[in-house]
C-alpha cells in the first residue's frame, strides 16, 4: 500500500513539474472574445451569410442603373418557294442579311417603368423570283423610344428593392445576435476551464497536505506515538486525494477541448487561462434595464422586418386574380436606302401605342380566402410579438432578481471560506497534536476545498449573470451606458 501511494506521489509530482516547465499560451477572456470574431466558425458562418445578402442587394441596385445591350446577328441566309395567294402562283424567295441591336433601358423606380431608346441597323439582300426576278438591296435602320407602364398593380421594382434591404438588415441583425450569444458561449467556456482549473489547484494542494499528514502519521506509528490504524487511514486520504487529482485533470482538459471548438483554435493548440476572479456589486436598476431592452433589442427589430415582409405579401396577395394592365408606347423613325448615307432622305414614322387589361371575372373566392389566411397569419404574429416583449420582461425581471440572490450568495459565501480556513488551520493544529483522527482531519479538509469552489463558483455565476443581463437588456450597468447593437458588425458593413 506504502509503495503504491509513493507510485502515485511520485508520478503527480511528475506531472506538475512538467507541466511548470512547458510554455504554454497565456490567454485572458479578452484575449478568447478577441480571437473568436476571426476564428469562430460560428461567426464565420454568419458573416459568410451576412456577404451573400450584402452582394444581393449591391446586384438589385445595379439593376435600378442604365442597361446597355448590344445583339447582332452577323449573317442570317435563307431560301424558301411559298405560294403566293394573291396571284395563285408560286414563288422562290432568297435572303441574305445582317443586322445589330443596340438598346439602353432605364427603370424607373417611382412608377415601376422602363423606358428604352433602342437602334436596329441592319443590311439585307433580297431576291424573289416568280416568272421574273426582282432583287433589293438596302441599309436600313429603325430609332425607337418605348416606354412600359404597368397599370393597377403595386410598384414590383420598389417593392423588390425594399425585400432585398429587408433582407440585408436582417442578416446584420443576425450577426450582430451572434456577436452577442458567442461573448456569452465563450464566457461560460473560458470560466468553465477556469474553474477546471481552479479545481485542480485546490485538489493539487489538498493531495499535498495529505502527504504532509501522512509523513507526520508514519513517523508517530513508528515512534508508537499514534495507533496503526491512522496510517491505514492516512495512507487512504492520500490515494483518495490523487485520484481526485486525476479527475480534476480530466476534466480540465475536456473543457479546454470545448473552448477550443468554440474559438476555432487547432484541438492539438495547448493554452493557460488567466483571470481576475473578483467581483464588486453592481447596483442594478430594474426599470432601466426593462426600458433598454424593449427600446433596443435586436429580435424585436426583427419582428418589425418579418411584420414589413407580411404586408408585402399581403399586396402580391391581392394582386392575384385582379384587375391587372399595361400601357406601352413607342415613337420613332425608320429609314432605308441601298446608299448607306442615304438612310433618312425618305424617313417613315412608326407611332405605336397599346393598352391591355386583364380583367378577373370570378374565380370561385380563391382571392378573398387567400386574403383572409393572410389576414389570420398577421395577426398570429402580432400576438406573438406581444407575448416576445413579455417574454424579454420577463428575462429581464429574472436576470435581475438573480443579481440581487447572487449578490447575497458572494457574502456568505466569501464569509464561509474564511470560516472554513480558520476551521482548518485549527484542527490542523489539532491533528498534528494527536487530537483527532485521519478521518475527522479528511472531512475538515474536504470542507475548505469545497468553500474554495464554490467561492470561485459563486463569483463566476454572478459574473455570467451580469453579462447575461447585458446581453438581455442592451445596457452596461458597470459602466453605466447602453450598448449600440449595430455597433458590432464588421468595419467594412458600416460604411
Amino acid at each position: 500500500m506504502l509503495q503504491k501511494i509513493r507510485k502515485v506521489t511520485c508520478l503527480t509530482a511528475v506531472f506538475i513539474c512538467s507541466m511548470s516547465g512547458f510554455s504554454q499560451m497565456k490567454m485572458t477572456l479578452e484575449d478568447a472574445l478577441e480571437y473568436s470574431i476571426d476564428h469562430s466558425p460560428e461567426l464565420q458562418e454568419a458573416l459568410i451569410n451576412l456577404e451573400r445578402y450584402k452582394l444581393n442587394l449591391e446586384a438589385q441596385r445595379a439593376s435600378l442603373k442604365s442597361r446597355f445591350a448590344l445583339t447582332l446577328n452577323p449573317f442570317t441566309y435563307s431560301n424558301s418557294r411559298s405560294f403566293d395567294n394573291r396571284f395563285s402562283e408560286w414563288y422562290t424567295n432568297e435572303s441574305f442579311s445582317s443586322n445589330g441591336t443596340f438598346s439602353i433601358t432605364q427603370p424607373i423606380i417611382w412608377t415601376d417603368a422602363t423606358v428604352s431608346l433602342n437602334n436596329k441597323f441592319g443590311w439585307q439582300q433580297n431576291t424573289s423570283t416568280s416568272g421574273t426576278t426582282s432583287t433589293n438591296k438596302a441599309f436600313s435602320n429603325d430609332l425607337y423610344l418605348s416606354i412600359n407602364q404597368p397599370l393597377f398593380t403595386y410598384n414590383r421594382t420598389k417593392t423588390d428593392l425594399r425585400s432585398m434591404e429587408l433582407n440585408y438588415e436582417n442578416a446584420l441583425i443576425n450577426y450582430a445576435l451572434r456577436r452577442l450569444s458567442i461573448e456569452s458561449t465563450i464566457t461560460s467556456s473560458f470560466y468553465n476551464v477556469y474553474t477546471a482549473k481552479n479545481n485542480l489547484e485546490i485538489s493539487e494542494a489538498e493531495l499535498k497536505d495529505a502527504q504532509q499528514n501522512f509523513e507526520i502519521i508514519k513517523n508517530k506509528v513508528e515512534a508508537d506515538l499514534s495507533a496503526r490504524d491512522e496510517l491505514y487511514q492516512a495512507e487512504l486520504n492520500v490515494a483518495q486525494a490523487a485520484s481526485t487529482v486525476d479527475n480534476r485533470k480530466v476534466s480540465l482538459e475536456n473543457a479546454k477541448d470545448n473552448l477550443k471548438q468554440t474559438l476555432g483554435l487547432d484541438i492539438d493548440d495547448d493554452f493557460d487561462v488567466v483571470a481576475e476572479i473578483s467581483a464588486k456589486p453592481v447596483k442594478v436598476d430594474m426599470l432601466t434595464a426593462i426600458n433598454s431592452a424593449l427600446g433596443s433589442r435586436l429580435e424585436l427589430r426583427q419582428r418589425e422586418i418579418s411584420r414589413t415582409e407580411l404586408d408585402i405579401q399581403m399586396k402580391q396577395i391581392k394582386e392575384t386574380n385582379s384587375l391587372d394592365g399595361s400601357l406601352s408606347l413607342s415613337l420613332g423613325i425608320m429609314g432605308d436606302n441601298e446608299k448607306f448615307q442615304k438612310i433618312y432622305d425618305h424617313p417613315t414614322n412608326n407611332p405605336r401605342v397599346s393598352v391591355s387589361l386583364s380583367v378577373p371575372i370570378f374565380d370561385w373566392g380563391a382571392r378573398r380566402a387567400r386574403i383572409k389566411a393572410q389576414e389570420l397569419a398577421t395577426k398570429i404574429f402580432d400576438m406573438q410579438t406581444d407575448e416576445e416583449r413579455k417574454s424579454i420582461e420577463i428575462a429581464v425581471r429574472r436576470s435581475c432578481r438573480s443579481l440581487l440572490n447572487l449578490e447575497s450568495q458572494m457574502i456568505i459565501a466569501e464569509q464561509s471560506l474564511k470560516n472554513a480556513q480558520l476551521t482548518y488551520d485549527l484542527n490542523s493544529e489539532r491533528y498534528r497534536n494527536g487530537e483527532l483522527t485521519g478521518m475527522e482531519m479528511n472531512q475538515f479538509q474536504t470542507q475548505l476545498s469545497n468553500q474554495k469552489m464554490s467561492y470561485v463558483s459563486t463569483i463566476i455565476n454572478y459574473k455570467l449573470e451580469l453579462l447575461n443581463l447585458k446581453i438581455i437588456s442592451l445596457y452596461d450597468f458597470e459602466n453605466g451606458v447602453p450598448i449600440v447593437p449595430m455597433s458590432v458588425v464588421p468595419q467594412d458593413e458600416k460604411k
